[in-house]
């Protein structure tokens, strides 16, 4: 605490403005008391609160440790029923006893009912033989017409299967041509949100066919790497726009196709 100074008045001055001096020095120190007073306060909340923070990492080791303690009270604390405790050597055993117990008597079992036998009657084999007359002397002249009935034998209809080829004269391609078509890819793509969360990558291999007027059918994987991909790439293969057709010998020719479409995470 800073310690007041006094001003001494010049001399020769008059007594009225040597008394106003007077009180404005004793409002200055009384000034700076209170300031003084007000800075040791602040320096004692200062320490108190460096102490405090000193203070804080033990009084969090002693929460856990009391925490702990307790825990493993409650665990391994066990309860008994209350209950008159009976001394087991107190109490005799009459082991002479025995009660005996009358025979019961039951009725005998009913006789099992007798069970009709079958006979089997011999049957005389008896053959009746008739005579039946067939006459075979037809007479048959040229004015009556035999007529002949002709059963045509119905014939299954076979549906035509058209081949699909693999390798062709003239390759299928998609309008624009392949970049267009893997751009057409990228755009419309969208990846799985549980791919995404799990990190997954790679190619799916579809496999498709492309019908003679260019659409896309029967769009199917034959490899994928799961997590919603494969279902993905499946459905951008089978919405693509049509492709030019191929074509074997100048006719259009359905044509098998596979292609990877591919799963990339972009780097961050």
């Amino acid at each position: 605490m800073k310690t007041p100074r006094t001003i001494n008045p010049p001399t020769g001055l008059p007594e009225e403005t040597i008394r106003q001096l007077s009180d404005i020095n004793n409002k200055i120190n009384e000034r700076q008391k209170a300031v003084a007073i007000y800075e040791d306060l602040l320096a004692v909340k200062e320490e108190r609160k460096a102490k405090e923070k000193a203070m804080r990492p033990m009084f969090l080791n002693i929460g856990m440790a009391v925490s702990i303690l307790f825990a493993i009270v409650a665990i391994n604390w066990k309860t008994y029923n209350e209950g008159d405790l009976v001394d087991l050597g107190m109490v005799e055993a009459d082991m002479n006893e025995i009660i005996e117990i009358p025979p019961s008597t039951q009725p005998p079992p009913p006789p099992p009912p007798k069970q009709e036998l079958f006979k089997i009657a011999e049957v005389k084999d008896t053959e009746i033989i008739e005579d039946i007359q067939v006459s075979l002397d037809v007479d048959v002249t040229e004015d009556e017409a035999v007529e002949v009935i002709e059963i045509e034998a119905p014939v299954e209809d076979k549906e035509e299967v058209e081949e699909i080829f693999v390798i062709v004269e003239q390759e299928p391609l998609p309008e624009g041509g392949l970049e267009a078509f893997y751009a057409y890819l990228a755009d419309e793509l969208k990846y799985p949100g549980q791919a995404l969360r799990l990190g997954i990558t790679g190619a799916v291999y579809v496999q498709f066919i492309i019908e003679k007027d260019g659409t896309i059918t029967q769009a199917q994987v034959v490899k994928g790497i799961g997590a919603g991909c494969d279902e993905e790439a499946v459905r951008v293969i089978e919405k693509a726009p049509k492709w030019v057709p191929g074509k074997q010998r100048g006719v259009p020719v359905r044509v098998k196709k596979i292609i990877p479409v591919r799963f990339i995470l972009a780097k961050k």
